[in-house]
C-alpha cells in the first residue's frame, strides 16, 4: 500500500494518506488504456456527413414521359441517379462510431491510468481548495502555489464557485470524481485529487 503526502492549497504538508494497492498499484498495460480511450473518442464523433439518395431529393414525383411510344428510354423519375440533379447511389450516411467496451475493462483502464500517474510522481493530493469568492485571479494564485501547468483537478462534488474560477485558466480542467475518465487523466501531465474525492474514488473502484 502506497502512502502519499497531503498538501494544502499553499503546498504545505498537512498529513499523509494511504492509497489502495488494488487501485494505485496495478500492472499498467498501454493496450487496454488505448482501447478505452479510442472508445471514448469514437463515442464523441457525431457522424454528420451525408448525401441524398433519390428518395431524399425534392421533387421527381411525376413520370417525365409515358412508358412507351416516345422512342426514349424508360424513366420513372427526374431524381433518378442517372439524371443530372438526381440522387447519389450508395453515398455516405450518418452512422454511430461508438463501440462497446466491457465495464470491467473500463474500470481496469481507469485504475491503470491512476497507477501510471502515481508511478510518474505526477499525482498530488490536496486537503481542499477554499476560495472566498468565484474569481479566476484567486484560483490562479492557488495554481501558481501548487506549480501546476497542465493539470486535471478532481473534486468530490461539482462546486460551482470552483468551476467558475477554474474554467478560464489555460491547461487546467476541473471535474467531479464521478466524471473521472481515462482520456482526461492521460491528456493532462499532472493529476490533483482533493482528499475527500480520493476517498470516494477508492470506495467506488474497489
Amino acid at each position: 500500500m502506497a502512502t502519499i503526502t497531503i498538501y494544502d492549497q499553499t503546498k504545505k504538508e498537512v498529513g499523509s494518506m494511504d492509497l489502495a494497492s488494488e487501485i494505485f498499484e496495478v500492472p499498467v498495460k498501454p493496450e487496454i488504456m488505448h482501447l478505452v480511450v479510442r472508445a471514448q473518442l469514437a463515442s464523441k464523433r457525431s457522424g454528420t456527413h451525408a448525401t441524398k439518395n433519390r428518395s431524399l431529393k425534392r421533387g421527381g414525383g411525376a413520370k417525365p414521359w409515358r412508358q412507351k411510344g416516345t422512342g426514349r428510354a424508360r424513366s420513372g423519375s427526374t431524381r433518378s441517379p442517372l439524371w443530372r440533379g438526381g440522387g447519389i447511389v450508395f453515398g455516405p450516411q450518418p452512422r454511430d462510431y461508438s463501440f462497446k467496451v466491457n465495464k470491467k475493462v473500463r474500470r481496469l483502464a481507469l485504475k491503470m491510468a491512476l497507477t501510471s500517474r502515481l508511478n510518474d510522481e505526477s499525482l498530488m493530493v490536496l486537503k481542499g481548495i477554499d476560495l472566498p469568492e468565484a474569481k479566476t485571479k484567486l484560483f490562479a494564485e492557488v495554481v501558481d502555489a501548487l506549480g501546476l501547468k497542465k493539470a486535471l483537478i478532481i473534486v468530490k462534488d461539482a462546486d460551482n464557485k470552483l468551476l467558475l474560477s477554474a474554467r478560464n485558466i489555460p491547461g487546467i480542467k476541473m471535474i467531479s470524481a464521478d466524471q473521472l475518465n481515462v482520456y482526461d487523466i492521460l491528456s493532462h501531465r499532472q493529476l490533483v485529487i482533493v482528499e475527500n474525492a480520493a476517498q470516494d474514488l477508492q470506495e467506488r473502484l474497489k
